[in-house]
């Protein structure tokens, strides 16, 4: 029988983890705006998340600390094959738009984990370039997707939206980055290659602050979303503070990126409360 050990590691290698956090980060968005919640469409990007995220993994250029993953690595290949083929039948129902959309984030994706430029480098080999090719991604697939059939994607409140959808996932990627510092070639150039770990904490603190000042530049900006974001704002903070290089294996891989639950959790409950 497996352990409870087993099946979390699992659920957190095999990327489900990651991708309901990126369906939560897209509920609430769908909430944030009023647009009505499309289960098709939160499905399309739970599995596209988990088809992206486990070819980036394990396409061939995972680092030192996948390599533990190897006896499990066919169950979550097969697992991933799964995913693929549900979203291939998932996309047929799915708008042109969502469909441009999501080409456009995949193709990061791909360009992201194969070698395709010069010098046999992609786009995570390109010196500083990682976290704000992550942070792309994840505000386009979370922000842009879910609205482009119901909202004008140029009104201020959704570029404000996306700005600080793409901030956060920066903020969130920092300690991941931290703890990277023992495995990542000096050439990739993190932050916290470049900065130490110190700096690195102070340029998220100001990141955080800044995506909080945003909301207060929106139209029309409701006490839920106000309280929510304040809170998940805290929340960001605290994780970031005690990020270290040396941490708890579920430190960043469930608590931290389990943060987009815990704001849609967050929102749900005080929505219900005002």
């Amino acid at each position: 029988m497996l352990s409870i050990k087993s099946l979390l590691d699992f659920y957190i290698n095999s990327s489900i983890h990651v991708s309901l956090a990126i369906v939560a980060f897209a509920a609430v968005t769908l909430i944030n705006f009023q647009v009505p919640v499309k289960i098709d469409l939160l499905v399309f990007i739970f599995l596209a998340t988990i088809t992206g995220y486990n070819f980036v993994k394990y396409s061939g250029i995972a680092k030192l600390h996948h390599i533990s993953l190897s006896a499990n690595l066919r169950l979550i290949q097969i697992f991933s094959l799964a995913a693929f083929i549900g979203l291939v039948v998932c996309s047929f129902f799915q708008s042109l738009l969502v469909l441009l959309i999501a080409a456009v984030t995949g193709a990061l994706t791909v360009l992201y984990a194969l070698p395709v430029f010069s010098n046999n480098r992609n786009l995570r080999g390109v010196p500083g370039i990682k976290i704000y090719v992550i942070a792309i991604v994840v505000a386009g697939v979370t922000v842009l997707m879910p609205l482009v059939d119901h909202v004008d994607l140029l009104k201020r409140n959704v570029i404000l939206e996306f700005v600080q959808r793409f901030l956060l996932a920066i903020v969130l990627v920092l300690p991941l980055e931290i703890r990277d510092l023992k495995f990542d070639m000096a050439q990739l150039q993190t932050i916290p290659q470049k900065l130490g770990v110190s700096k690195t904490k102070k340029i998220g603190y100001f990141l955080i602050l800044i995506f909080l000042l945003l909301e207060f530049v929106k139209i029309a900006v409701e006490i839920p979303e106000v309280v929510s974001l304040l809170l998940v704002g805290l929340i960001t903070f605290i994780f970031l503070k005690r990020s270290k290089i040396r941490q708890s294996k579920y430190f960043t891989s469930f608590w931290l990126e389990a943060l987009p639950i815990f704001w849609l959790l967050i929102l749900v409950a005080v929505r219900i409360i005002f």
